[in-house]
């Protein structure tokens, strides 16, 4: 069961119709995890030059967050979720990054924080809105 509320993940993610999103980097079985989607949604596994809806980024390393944050932002619509999943700190997996992490690499773009949700029981993942004042 993914996460801990019962809420399907593509609600927790704000996944709507028509949506166009893209997953990058899931762990083997993030498609089962995701389950059904809203109608006309699409997911894409390439970042592609679209502008996107629904990002989510799987990553276990800062640096990796570093070098890709901006080319993920610059596919954000105006008013789009960029989710950045990293493990748990219980889920054993090596990772430098934390919930600060995150933060400390993203505000500086003009990105903030708005949501943070259990994706299963490995990732967590913290979602980055770009500042309303930006859009």
């Amino acid at each position: 069961m993914a996460g801990y509320s019962g809420t399907p993940l593509p609600k927790k993610l704000g996944i709507k119709e028509q949506h166009e999103i893209c997953v990058l980097n899931a762990p083997p079985g993030f498609a089962d995890t995701l389950g059904a989607l809203p109608a006309g949604a699409n997911v894409s596994t390439k970042l592609g030059k679209s502008p996107l809806d629904v990002i989510v980024f799987f990553t276990k390393q800062k640096a990796e967050l570093v070098k890709k944050l901006a080319d993920l932002r610059a596919r954000m619509q105006p008013a789009a979720g960029l989710w950045i999943a990293w493990p748990k700190k219980a889920s054993g997996v090596a990772t430098d990054i934390t919930e600060d992490v995150i933060r400390a690499v993203a505000l500086p773009t003009g990105l903030v924080d708005n949501k943070v949700c259990a994706i299963d029981e490995t990732w967590s993942g913290l979602r980055l809105v770009i500042r309303r004042e930006n859009r």
